[in-house]
Formats: structure tokens, sequence, C-alpha cells
């Protein structure tokens, strides 16, 4: 019989009997309702173990990579350990594993990845300071090629954790973060779709994910990543990206600066204007934006006025610390 290990206890199940109604069976407190899926109030986290296709329908994409179910509708196939959302999104210990600079004002801070650390590249996660300051910031990283969690933090003069990263954390010191969140991440699945990514600053990290991610995965269709900065001494992992694009067919960078005389290989203006004059019609398109909060909120429109559905616009706008607590602030 199939055991089921939710909060730090096992609850065996009978044969044909739901996770849910195990649960109950053995008196343990769960939220549920119509227990038809429908309601979907009975969504937990499958930590260990593979949710059967049934606790799955209805469920949104990026839920399901993400190993959300229905435990009304899953009669389990074999042991599992299972969470409520919110006990899955509970905070980490980890291990900093080097502190490196990618530009003047931009650190990549790689950590240990934790045990059953579950998360698509392109999502976000929270890290806390010391003094229990929180910030969010964007995973670059890719569980499947990496063993790590990367991060790309601006150095801001005076953020209360970009500049506690950038000025003090060193290799070995330990940092909390919380579990991965966020729908800005690249998902199986029509592999022949062109897809279009935008970024601006550190908005480029979840976009290298998304990016690695999609050639990971097999993506057959173009890929054009635009990265924009004011000036060339913005712009990062240029040569990184220029050697991706050398490597795959299917990618191409195209690194931007809106001031000044661009550089060889760079192009002259905004990324949001220079990647919809190269493409003034997305119809069929994906479409990942991810930087500024203005520049994400402009290029959402442009992108659906011209033809992306709403349903293939995937964004992550970036605010400062005054928006405490949205995705990578200072």
């Amino acid at each position: 019989m199939p055991t089921i290990l939710y909060e730090g206890q096992d609850y065996h199940c009978e044969p044909g009997e739901s996770v849910l109604d195990c649960l109950i069976r053995q008196g343990v407190s769960v939220n549920y309702s119509c227990k038809a899926g429908a309601c979907q109030s009975c969504m937990m986290v499958a930590v260990e173990g593979k949710p059967t296709p049934a606790s799955q329908v209805g469920i949104k994409e990026t839920l399901k990579a993400q190993n959300h179910f229905l435990i009304c509708s899953c009669v389990p196939e074999t042991d599992m350990q299972v969470a409520a959302p919110d006990q899955a999104g509970s905070r980490f210990d980890t291990a900093v594993l080097s502190v490196d600079k990618l530009s003047a004002d931009v650190v990549r801070l790689r950590l240990a990845r934790p045990d059953n650390y579950i998360y698509l590249p392109g999502q976000f996660l929270n890290l806390s300071n010391e003094a229990g300051a929180v910030r969010s910031y964007s995973l670059a990283s890719v569980p499947e090629l990496d063993d790590f969690l990367e991060l790309h933090i601006r150095h801001v003069p005076g953020g209360l954790v970009s500049g506690w990263v950038a000025e003090k954390l060193q290799a070995g010191d330990t940092v909390t973060i919380s579990q991965a969140a966020g729908q800005c991440s690249y998902l199986p699945g029509r592999e022949t779709q062109p897809l279009l990514l935008v970024g601006t600053g550190t908005g480029l990290a979840p976009l290298v994910g998304i990016v690695r991610d999609a050639l990971r995965q097999g993506h057959s269709g173009p890929i054009h990543l635009y990265h924009g900065s004011s000036t060339a001494e913005g712009l990062y992992l240029v040569s990184e990206l220029s050697a991706m694009d050398e490597a795959n067919a299917v990618f191409h960078y195209h690194p931007c600066v809106s001031r000044g005389t661009p550089p060889h290989g760079v192009q002259s203006g905004r990324a949001t204007d220079v990647a919809l004059a190269d493409f003034a019609q997305l119809s069929g398109w994906r479409v990942f934006l991810c930087g500024r909060e203005d520049m994400v909120k402009t290029m959402q429109k442009k992108s659906f006025l011209a033809g992306a559905s709403i349903q293939d616009i995937f964004a992550d706008p970036f605010i400062d610390s005054a928006g405490a607590g949205a995705a990578n602030a200072v």
C-alpha cells in the first residue's frame, strides 16, 4: 500500500483510496470542499513522488510543472511526500558558493541548491539578509543543467539586500531563501513556436534561464533574445550569449543600447523598439518580458497589439525597494 508522508507523519492508503480520503480517514485536518476536482481547494504539492495525471486535470500548466495536484483526485501509485502550497514555499537555509561581478553594478550570486528544492528557470525567489530585509530575485540557473541556484543582482548603493550581497557576502556564508514562485518560465509543447524575449538590466537573468531551458528541451522554433541597456557598460554576459548564438542555429542574441554610439555587434535603440522593428507581427509568438516595470507594461500592450495572444505573453516586472517584496527589488 502506498504511504503518504505529510507534516512529518506517515499515512497508509487503502487500495483505491485518494490521498484526501486517506488523510481524512486518519483524522488529518486538510482543506477541501467539492471532492470532485472542481474547486481546487485541496491542492497540494508533491515534494517526492509523481502525481497521477487525473490529479492534475484543470490545473494551470505552470503549477503542473511545479508538481501541484489535487489530492481528492489522486489515487497514489507509489509512496509520496506532500505539502500544502504555503508549506512547500517555506524558507530554506543554504550556503553561498560564490559572489562575482558581471559588470560594474551587477553581481552574480550562486547558492547551493537545497535538497527537494523545486523550481523552473525564470521564476523568482525571496532572499533575506541578516537583518530580516527581504527582496526578490529571478533565477538564471536550470535545475537539469546546474547543481546551484544563480541570481543576478543589481548593486544599488545603500540597497538593504543588494548592498549586503555585493559588499558583505562571501563563499561559505549561509543565507535564507524562499521556495521559487512566478509563471515566467518555459513550458514544453509547441516546440516550433517562435519565442521573443525582451529584457532590461538584470531582467536578463530569468531570460537566460528560459533560453537555456528551451534549448535543453529541444525547442526548434526561432528564439530571439533582446537585452537592453542605456549604455554598453550596462550590458553583461555578452561573450557568453554571443557564443550561445553561434552554437545554436535557432537562438539569436540582440544586445541593444539606447544612448551613445554602440560598439561592434550591438544595436542602437531601446530593446523594445528594436525588437518590434524586427518583428512587427507577433501572431503565434510566445513573448517573455523582464525588467523595468514601465518597459514591461508598455511592451505587454505593444505585443498584444502586434498580434500575440494574451495567454502567450509572460511578464516579470522589476520594482525598486519602494515596492518591497516585488520581483527583483534592491
